[in-house]
């Protein structure tokens, strides 16, 4: 996810830089709205990976070896 987050934000500045040049008035980087987006996504990745961690948590190990 980190990966991922960085990535995006690596080509929303290079996007950003392109557009800037085009229209009139934008600001490259929105400090604010990045912070907000990125943690949006950071809890959208903890919320969709807790359930099944939760779930994988509660098994007991003999009995996950053994139903392999």
């Amino acid at each position: 996810m980190v990966a991922g987050l960085a990535g995006g934000l690596l080509a929303s500045v290079l996007a950003g830089g392109l557009i800037r040049k085009l229209l009139y008035g934008i600001h490259t980087i929105d400090v604010p709205v990045i912070l907000m987006v990125s943690g949006l996504f950071l809890l959208s990745a903890a919320a969709a990976g807790f359930l099944p961690a939760r779930r994988a948590a509660s098994v007991d190990p003999m009995e996950a070896l053994r139903a392999e």
